[in-house]
């Protein structure tokens, strides 16, 4: 189903619910010569810091980081001040553990977080809009939410905070969350931002011209 999400309208106004960001930055780029995602500029800044500073302008808090490839030197040229990071020491088995990792440190982190916005390093053309649209299709710690362009799912996503056990137990390879989306597509709310994003990946050296 496909809907313009207004904000939420919560039983206790006065405690909105958190909605953390999720940022996976762990590839090593292997299809751009291992140059590690997070490090690629975009606009004379690192990815990196383009997608933290999206996720926090959106509106999500706290925001935890994934690194992975050349993490060493992603918290040293990154400004990942105030980021919970985690290192996911298994980042070459794919995505899927980057977001297992992640999700781990959320529940483990001890803020009682109602729901998280997951982005990837590698999507520069998502910006703060889209975030912020995404995070308004809140509802309960069960909502379940995408991103769409014309009507075709994407990034980012949104995963309740009651899903994320079944989430992460199905998170294989560079799969991430893509069978449990698949098979829980009766549920997802989609998110209509083709107007205000564009959901291209930096996968491979042909990818690079959509870099400034």
């Amino acid at each position: 189903m496909t809907s313009t999400p207004q904000p939420p309208s919560p039983l206790h106004p006065s405690t909105p619910p958190v909605i953390a960001g999720l940022l996976l930055a762990a590839g090593g780029g292997r299809r751009l010569g291992g140059r590690p995602k997070a490090l690629l500029e975009h606009r004379g800044r690192l990815l990196a810091d383009h997608a933290v500073d999206t996720l926090r302008e959106g509106g999500c808090g706290p925001v935890h980081v994934v690194l992975g490839a050349a993490a060493d030197e992603v918290r040293a040229r990154a400004g990942l001040s105030g980021c919970t990071v985690s290192v996911n020491p298994e980042w070459t088995a794919g995505m899927g553990s980057s977001l297992r990792a992640g999700l781990a440190a959320l529940a483990g982190s001890g803020t009682d977080v109602d729901a998280v916005v997951v982005l990837l390093v590698d999507q520069p053309g998502i910006g703060a809009e889209a975030v912020a649209r995404l995070r308004a299709a809140y509802r309960s710690r069960t909502s379940l939410a995408a991103a769409s362009y014309g009507g075709e799912r994407g990034h980012p996503v949104l995963f309740g905070a009651a899903l994320w056990g079944d989430i992460a137990a199905g998170a294989v390879g560079d799969q991430g969350a893509r069978a449990y989306l698949r098979a829980h597509r009766d549920a997802i709310t989609l998110v209509e931002c083709s107007d205000v994003a564009e959901a291209y990946d930096i996968d491979t050296a042909e990818d690079l011209a959509h870099l400034e």
